[in-house]
């Protein structure tokens, strides 16, 4: 069976502007269905999947994923009418009765959230696709789906936490050959996803977009000055449960729409909300660094409680929550779990991958094999590329290199004299982590790095921190982990060796971890060949690997985003494919002479 799984609510943002006008923009962003995306399962084998943001240019766009779905398919060489059945992962019918208690829920769940709505968005984009090969599947069960499927692992507990599914922050199941049994549920009332958001947004930060900043925040301050806040308001219970009282207190209407009860409670008992433009102070590093201790504790308690129940040894995860690499770091380091698997494409971008792979499941189709690094997104031909930069002649000279080692080599030459480099490659990732087809690469050894990236390329934050990518040889030479540690998505932070800090300042965050990205041969053959040209320029092989991208911008995906990009930003040069590409030079020096005094070649 061919299956497409798809994300996102198309006409939630919309909806909340119509019926609450005049709420400050980032007020908005409190809806269900960010992050849409598509993804194809054929015969029970994962083939292409893509976030719409990287085709409309709109970060976590909520738009039906037509143009994803349209890569999808050509990736495939199927068309519309190839498809058996397309999976949606959000199903409010169980919930109907509930939105019908008040006018203004009720059309919110028919306009937005009704199967009635999302044939309607179907048909717009595919006419003639039959109604009946139009499925709904559980938010919370397709996240489940997307970790436990992907695992490799026959069986495994499956923790889900996020935002909210349809009606729960939390689910657990257990992953076995016959499939995922429900453990538990727990109340978006009660959700430590939403509290966090919530968080987010009283410091400044936009809700359901910036949390990872929080995190990134939090260990320039100190938990304990807000500790107690925290402990008082999420009630750690027994088997397992959590309780968070100010999520509680929103009764209206508009009190539960706009969580206004639970914010007004932070303002008058944690600190003054900060707007975007202020100033970060002590007080909201000391805030984000309580509120990430929250998190790491409320998930050892529920994992290491359904670990118990269950005997489990593995842990599989997904939802927005999982994302967390820091509450994961403090898993992995517990001791509960002997390993410990991280959907790549966690957020609800990766629930559309879910909702088919549980759909493929059911029509007994599904097999469970690890999910290798996931570059399923699209990749351009030389014709393509050729073509793109002929459209930027007049801007940039290009040199065309025979063969991959030697770029590698010109890569790693310019990254040990100090340079930032974008390395566009390949089948662009699926996910929100570069991992070496769409990123931005620095020697991660010069001091000066992090602040020069941050602010002349990336144009974000300073207290922002970056990953290495590091080969999968070396891991354990750097970083607190066994030999053969194997860390491919960019999920989890471990410590940086104590003796090796100061030679890695560029990655190394104020507590001292990382959120490492392990490379391995078979998975990426050339970014592992740029990592061993590192070995030998720099005696590591390691690199500062970020998203190719300036803030507010999705990741690059094709080769025209990636010149323009470029040339907008202080990257010094652009490895696209097997072309390097630099500025062209004003005073008409040559392309040749150009590439003899960067690379040394003369």
């Amino acid at each position: 069976m061919n299956i497409l799984g798809v994300s996102g609510l198309e006409g939630a943002m919309q909806f909340k502007k119509r019926h609450w006008p005049g709420l400050p923009e980032r007020e908005y962003r409190l809806v269900q269905g960010q992050d849409a995306a598509a993804a194809l399962v054929v015969d029970g084998r994962i083939v292409s999947a893509a976030a719409e943001e990287r085709f409309d240019r709109q970060k976590h766009s909520p738009r039906f994923p037509s143009r994803s779905i349209q890569y999808c398919l050509a990736r495939a060489g199927l068309s519309i009418d190839d498809v058996d059945e397309i999976a949606h992962s959000f199903d409010y019918a169980p919930y109907r009765k509930l939105f019908s208690l008040d006018p203004v829920s009720e059309r919110l769940y028919r306009e937005v959230y009704s199967k009635d709505a999302l044939l309607a968005r179907v048909h717009r984009e595919f006419p003639q696709f039959p109604s009946e090969r139009v499925h709904q599947v559980n938010h919370h069960l397709a996240h489940a789906a997307s970790a436990c499927y992907t695992s490799g692992w026959d069986n495994c507990l499956v923790v889900v936490a996020d935002g909210m599914g349809e009606a729960h922050g939390v689910s657990i199941y257990r992953g076995s050959p016959s499939g995922l049994e429900l453990l538990a549920e727990m109340s978006a009332l009660d959700s430590i996803g939403i509290l966090y958001s919530l968080v987010t947004l009283h410091l400044g930060f936009d809700f359901n977009c910036d949390e990872y900043k929080i995190m990134g925040l939090a260990p320039y301050g100190d938990a304990r000055r807000f500790r107690q806040f925290f402990k008082e308001t999420v009630e750690l219970r027994p088997e397992g449960r959590i309780r968070i009282r100010i999520l509680r207190n929103n009764k209206t209407r508009d009190e539960r729409e706009n969580y206004t009860a639970s914010r007004q409670y932070l303002e008058q008992h944690l600190v003054t909300a900060r707007t975007p433009e202020d100033e970060v102070t002590d007080d909201h590093r000391d805030v984000a660094a309580a509120l990430q201790e929250c998190l790491n504790e409320v998930m050892l308690h529920i994992c290491g409680y359904f670990a118990d129940l269950t005997k489990s040894r593995r842990l599989a995860m997904a939802g927005g929550v999982a994302l967390n690499c820091t509450a994961n770091g403090c898993l992995m380091k517990s001791g509960r779990f002997d390993e410990i698997y991280i959907q790549p494409a966690a957020g609800d971008d990766g629930a559309a991958l879910g909702a088919a792979i549980e759909r493929a499941v059911q029509a007994g189709e599904m097999r469970n094999h690890r999910f290798p690094a996931p570059f399923l997104g699209p990749e351009y031909s030389v014709e393509e590329i050729a073509s793109a930069l002929e459209e930027f002649s007049d801007r940039v000279e290009v040199c065309d290199y025979p063969n991959p080692e030697e770029i590698c080599t010109v890569a790693a030459r310019l990254l040990a004299q100090g340079r930032v480099i974008a390395w566009f490659r390949g089948a662009m990732e699926y996910g929100p982590r570069a991992l070496g087809h769409r990123s931005i690469l620095a020697d991660p050894s010069h001091p000066e790095m992090r602040d020069r990236v941050n602010a002349l390329v990336k144009m974000r934050e300073s207290f922002r921190p970056f990953a290495p990518a590091v080969s999968l040889e070396e891991v354990d030479r750097w970083f607190d982990v066994s030999p053969g540690t194997r860390l491919p998505y960019m999920t989890t932070i471990v410590d940086v060796r104590e003796e090796f800090a100061s030679q890695l300042p560029a990655i190394t965050h104020v507590n001292r971890t990382a959120r490492v990205q392990t490379v391995c041969k078979d998975d990426d053959p050339v970014f592992h060949a740029l990592l061993q040209a590192m070995g030998r320029e720099t005696g590591r092989e390691i690199v500062l690997n970020t998203s190719f991208n300036v803030r507010g911008q999705p990741i690059v995906n094709t080769p025209q985003e990636a010149l323009a990009t470029f040339l907008a930003t202080a990257i010094d040069f652009l490895f696209l494919e097997d072309f390097f590409v630099c500025r062209r030079p004003q005073s008409g020096q040559s392309e040749r002479l150009l590439r003899e005094e960067i690379v040394g070649t003369r």
